[in-house]
């Protein structure tokens, strides 16, 4: 399974990149919006820090919109990734992305039948955001299990892409369910590698090396 920072943060991205575990990343107009105005900057120096797959979300609501600025964006470099919602004029929009070559990430994914549907229009991968179904009582990993399913069962080349990732537990999940890609926040990012016993053996092999050198 691929690793991706959901980030716009270059201080974040450049941390991340280091441990050599990062495939990619994604954006949304508010982490962005976070990093300053220009926008095509921002962008640009994130896709030299991580040489994968960078999904950027439009802003348009009406499928021609998210055409015009979906190709605007794909210009910017070749590892960006267009972001488009999981609705009507997304689909419209993915259709006529898809037949030009660009790369769509349908986004904003909550029920099976968006996600085929996603899929059918030649999605290059479809993100299911299970932290915000699971904040309303739903299980958001049920979801994973059933599009990883679907797409087995009729061989679409669309991936998926497990978002809105809250805590590890819900990465070794996803991981479980054969999802192709999850993204997460760099604070779950990094907690990934920690573990208390880790920490622990650590210190006291050293303690027990120091006592041994001083003898």
């Amino acid at each position: 399974m691929k690793l991706y920072l959901d980030t716009a943060s270059v201080k974040e991205l450049l941390e991340a990149s280091v441990l050599g575990v990062l495939d990619g990343v994604t954006t949304n107009p508010s982490l962005v919006a976070k990093e300053g105005t220009n926008v095509r900057e921002t962008l640009l120096e994130i896709c030299a820090i991580v040489d994968g797959p960078v999904s950027v979300e439009v802003v348009g609501v009406e499928a021609d919109e998210m055409v015009k600025e979906g190709r605007e964006l794909a210009k910017i470099h070749k590892n960006i990734v267009v972001k488009v919602p999981s609705n009507p004029e997304g689909l419209k929009a993915t259709k006529r992305l898809a037949a030009e070559g660009i790369k769509i990430n349908v986004t904003l994914c909550f029920s099976p039948t968006q996600a085929l549907l996603a899929a059918k229009a030649g999605a290059w991968c479809v993100s299911p955001f299970i932290g915000r179904l699971d904040d309303i009582s739903s299980n958001g990993i049920d979801l994973v299990r059933q599009i990883v399913r679907i797409y087995r069962n009729y061989d679409f080349r669309t991936l998926v892409l497990v978002a809105s990732v809250r805590h590890p537990q819900q990465i070794v999940e996803a991981a479980l369910t054969g999802s192709d890609i999850c993204t997460m926040p760099f604070k779950v990012f990094q907690q990934l590698i920690k573990h208390p016993l880790t920490d622990m053996g650590e210190q006291k092999f050293l303690a027990d090396w120091n006592t041994q050198r001083h003898q």
